[in-house]
């Protein structure tokens, strides 16, 4: 079927929203002239599965002479724009509010709210109040039909005759049909559960559409209207959202199972529900106490109560890991660093970045490279997050032990700086590496005299010729007295050569600004959306030390 224009309607009196109409159907025009079922499916569906405007709305949007519902045009703008390929779709809703509410001007300058002269409110008023609250207020006993009709209903199921009124009569009947659904929405406010519901019927309706925009800057409450979600809890992303998204998934769960709603969770736990519903909205981590509340007059299982817990642990866990991030110094110099260290700290101690401690002070931390599961310690992250500068202060400070040092630079570093440093017994700045050459500079390492190797930009070197000296170094290193830490771009340090591979099973290293959520594989340790996609930041990055715990440490330069 060829695609064609839709025919506009005649708006030759209304100026401002004939100029709205036109350029919406332009926009159209942009997109290829999609259908109206095709436009139903670029908006989409909301959360209960449901199209969160029909085709015939879509049509009425376009063909019918009223000013069409914000909400309900906001949405087919922005599905539009996108599939036209517009750079920005805000810039194109923005452009087309200041349409609308020309629009939405020009309607009020023409049209009076007052009652007819000659008439009396309480007749009208009642009148039309009640043949508008019949058609878009549900009946008892309609609760599942109601769940249903999340399709907007086309625009001509309203009543002829209203139609046929003097607009004064309608306006008013408009007025009192606001007024019964904000003082409905206001009295069910404490029970969102109840009020979701309510607005879930209504809000589609003709009169509710034109109350909504009437009412725009003046409604009590952003509730979902015409199935976009609402702003009105809107608050930036927690930085443990991950974690904290897996534990209301999983109260929910049992929550929906019970059919409570919060009002319901306020009298079984006696918490209030303004808190589980700022809990739930403001993405925050509820009081633990809570959780044991509702686990207890939920009649949880074991097994369930355990996982909840343990979720709460999760989440308050990379809170509290962001808080002591966000208290660390944005820079602290070797010296100062290196002051920090316990003096009772191993010979193969390495310094690697300076961390808050439980009793909010700061402290020095770093791997014992003469122990764990494997002798090795990874520092990796994307390009520009200071790899090369967090491996020469691990290279420094175990030069301050009196360790010995191979250092292996393929690319210009600060690890070259340290080439004649008493302690570096090899410096190798070629992209490879001989058998022979790394096997005779470790030749003198012993548990009394310990060399590490200290290897930048590791991804270069996975296939140099000393590759099973290397292999050696991690299956013998703790018997030999030798040791590996090395650097490389978290993206492209993936182990492909077996050397690599078992520089992971030391389970521990300094991830540098994650981008990406596999990077908590090369230190043995998983990392969530409160970990990864930060900007990058020189300086800052998160130590694990083989104990499961992902620390936010500043590194030392």
């Amino acid at each position: 079927m060829v695609a064609q224009p839709w025919k506009k309607p005649e708006l030759a009196d209304q100026p401002d929203l004939k100029k709205l109409n036109e350029e919406l159907h332009d926009l159209r025009l942009d997109a290829g002239l999609p259908s109206a079922r095709t436009i139903r499916e670029l908006v989409g569906k909301d959360a209960q599965d449901y199209w969160i405007v029909n085709h015939q709305a879509v049509l009425d949007t376009f063909q019918k002479p009223d000013r069409p519902p914000w909400g309900r045009l906001e949405v087919i703008i922005r599905a539009l724009a996108e599939a036209g390929g517009h750079d920005d779709a805000d810039r194109e809703v923005n452009r087309f509010k200041v349409l609308w509410k020309q629009a939405v001007r020009e309607t009020v300058a023409q049209a009076s709210v007052q009652p007819p002269a000659g008439s009396t409110s309480t007749d009208d008023g009642d009148g039309n109040d009640a043949a508008d609250q019949s058609q878009d207020t549900p009946k008892q006993g309609t609760t599942d039909s109601s769940r249903r009709a999340t399709e907007e209903p086309p625009a001509d199921r309203g009543t002829p005759t209203d139609r046929d009124q003097k607009p004064s009569q309608f306006n008013y009947a408009e007025e009192s049909l606001k007024g019964l659904i904000l003082n409905t929405a206001q009295s069910l406010w404490y029970d969102k559960d109840a009020l979701r519901v309510f607005l879930g019927v209504v809000r589609r309706s003709e009169g509710f559409a034109k109350m909504a925009d009437a009412a725009e800057e003046r409604r009590p409450a952003n509730a979902t209207f015409y199935g976009v979600k609402s702003r009105e809890f809107e608050v930036p992303y927690s930085p443990a959202r991950m974690e904290l998204g897996r534990l209301h998934r999983c109260l929910d769960e049992h929550r929906s199972k019970r059919k409570w709603s919060f009002t319901d969770m306020e009298r079984q736990t006696g918490v209030s529900s303004d808190r589980w519903i700022r809990w739930y909205t403001h993405d925050a981590l509820p009081d633990r106490e809570a959780l044991v509340g509702f686990s207890h007059m939920a009649g949880l299982q074991t097994e369930d109560h355990v996982l909840l817990l343990g979720l709460w642990d999760a989440a308050h866990a990379a809170l509290e890991a962001q808080k002591r991030s966000a208290m660390l110094p944005s820079s602290v110099n070797f010296d100062e660093a290196w002051a920090m260290r316990d003096p009772a700290a191993p010979k193969m101690w390495a310094l690697a970045g300076v961390g808050g401690t439980k009793d909010g002070g700061l402290a020095a931390y770093g791997p014992d490279l003469s122990s764990g599961t494997a002798p090795a310690f990874t520092v990796a992250g994307p390009s520009g997050s200071g790899r090369s500068t967090a491996l020469a202060t691990i290279a420094r400070s175990l030069l301050a032990s009196r360790s010995q040092l191979v250092l292996a630079v393929p690319r210009p570093s600060p690890l070259r700086e340290l080439a004649e440093r008493d302690g570096v017994v090899a410096c190798f700045e070629q992209d490879d590496i001989g058998h022979d050459e790394l096997e005779e500079a470790l030749s003198a390492a012993s548990a009394e005299k310990p060399v590490i190797v200290v290897l930048d930009d590791a991804e270069v070197l996975e296939e140099c010729d000393a590759r099973r000296v290397l292999r050696n170094l991690l299956e013998h290193g703790f018997d030999e007295g030798t040791a590996l830490v090395l650097a490389g771009e978290e993206d492209r340090l993936r182990p492909r050569y077996p050397w690599l591979d078992r520089v992971k099973r030391a389970h521990r290293g300094l991830l540098l600004s994650p981008q990406e959520r596999p990077a908590g594989d090369l230190i043995g340790v998983k990392t969530g959306d409160s970990v990864i996609g930060s900007p990058i930041t020189p300086g800052r990055g998160w130590l694990h030390l083989g104990d499961g715990i992902l620390m936010a440490v500043t590194v030392p330069s």
